[in-house]
């Protein structure tokens, strides 16, 4: 980044003030925006007018109006949140028809769907995305308890015994481990994992749903390879794990490479937040992580990529990193910091979309929004992963 702007005299600092101010508003849910679905969330009434189809599909611009099962499964969670059960059928039907073949509880979703080289629409690579899978399970699970729908606990169950059976390998040492997707991801001896992919709460919660099943274990030996893996203290994008040990690398197939924690390790440092210190294991994920905070008392912004040594490669991150750290730092009992990222994030709030950044990027919305809605407390999630949400007693 480069130099700020010349001091603004008194006229100035007010416009500033007044425009600081609202942006706090806009986080706060002051200001009502139009509806998508009926919401008490403004900000994911703002995301879904923006990236979600009146059909239901979420889309990612910048990806040539490409969809996620990522996108898909984090949108369910969110309009459940938000108590908006129309939106939520929508996002779900339209899941279940065009990425698992019309039957999600039979079929893993297909991780990405979008336009092909021949023009037409549809799927463009039928592997799965675990972490998505188990979003959608766990959105399914938990909305059959709150709105009192049997139909989608069963359909989250029958998804989670699917991602049991196909996703889920045993590993030497570590037990149980959810891989990354259902093809590609291990040899005979050695397994590639994503850090980011296991919140301890969906852990948990699986766990409580299908107690002979697997996420129990998973979850208590999480701790133990993410911090082997993090040899500098920051969360990583890719982890290989042999029979001995688990050590970062540059990605899936790539073990020459620079490892680095980027896009997708930033979201270890949010699950953990959102996870709460008392989730069993999560205080040892705030310590093993704790260099991120130990930089950001130094530093203006959050790295946008660190190498496994604690190298910072690319140092500016966008505003939506600084979002995702706002619980972790909260948790952690930094409260000044925890005020500074609120305030980066608010000034990065646009006035006139009431989004994050211009222009706003899929991507930074969700961090936004599961940090956000954590920290205005749309949603908490117990120590046993069940879901907390204001609108039910």
């Amino acid at each position: 980044m480069g130099t700020g702007p010349p001091t603004p005299g008194a006229s100035g600092a007010i416009c500033m003030r007044t425009q600081w101010m609202l942006s706090l508003a806009m986080l706060a849910g002051v200001l009502t925006p139009p509806a998508w679905g009926k919401s008490s969330w403004p900000f994911w009434s703002r995301y879904a007018e923006r990236f979600i189809t009146p059909e239901g599909r979420v889309v990612d611009p910048d990806r040539s109006s490409m969809t996620t099962s990522e996108g898909q499964s984090y949108a369910l969670f969110f309009s459940l949140v938000a108590n908006d059960p129309r939106a939520f059928q929508k996002i779900l039907t339209w899941t279940e028809d065009n990425l698992a073949r019309g039957r999600i509880s039979s079929n893993l979703p297909a991780w990405s769907w979008g336009k092909n080289n021949d023009d037409q629409w549809g799927v463009l690579d039928a592997n799965s995305a675990s972490d998505s899978d188990l979003w959608i399970a766990y959105s399914l699970i938990q909305a059959g308890t709150l709105w009192q729908r049997p139909d989608y606990a069963a359909k989250g169950a029958s998804l989670l015994h699917r991602i049991a059976q196909e996703e889920v390998v045993e590993i030497p040492r570590l037990g149980p481990v959810l891989l990354p997707g259902k093809t590609g991801f291990h040899t005979a001896d050695t397994w590639v994992l994503n850090p980011s992919y296991l919140p301890l709460p969906l852990l948990y919660a699986s766990g409580n749903v299908d107690p002979r099943g697997p996420w129990k274990q998973m979850a208590r030996n999480l701790p133990f390879w993410l911090e082997e893996s993090s040899p500098g203290g920051f969360a990583m994008d890719w982890v290989q794990c042999n029979l001995t040990n688990c050590s970062p690398i540059a990605g899936p197939g790539n073990t020459t490479g620079t490892p680095r924690g980027s896009y997708d390790a930033i979201r270890v440092y949010l699950w953990a937040g959102i996870a709460g210190k008392d989730t069993p294991g999560n205080k040892r994920l705030l310590k093993t992580f704790s260099p991120m905070l130990s930089y950001m008392k130094a530093h203006p912004l959050p790295p946008e990529s660190v190498a496994a040594d604690s190298a910072i490669l690319s140092a500016s991150g966008p505003a939506s990193f600084a979002a995702a750290l706002i619980p972790f730092a909260f948790n952690s009992g930094e409260y000044a910091l925890t005020g500074r990222l609120r305030q980066r994030v608010a000034a990065s709030i646009s006035p006139s979309t009431g989004l994050l950044g211009s222009p706003a990027r899929y991507y930074d919305q969700n961090l936004a929004l599961f940090a956000l809605g954590w920290q205005q407390r749309f949603f908490r999630f117990a120590p046993d992963g069940t879901l907390k949400v204001p609108w039910k007693a």
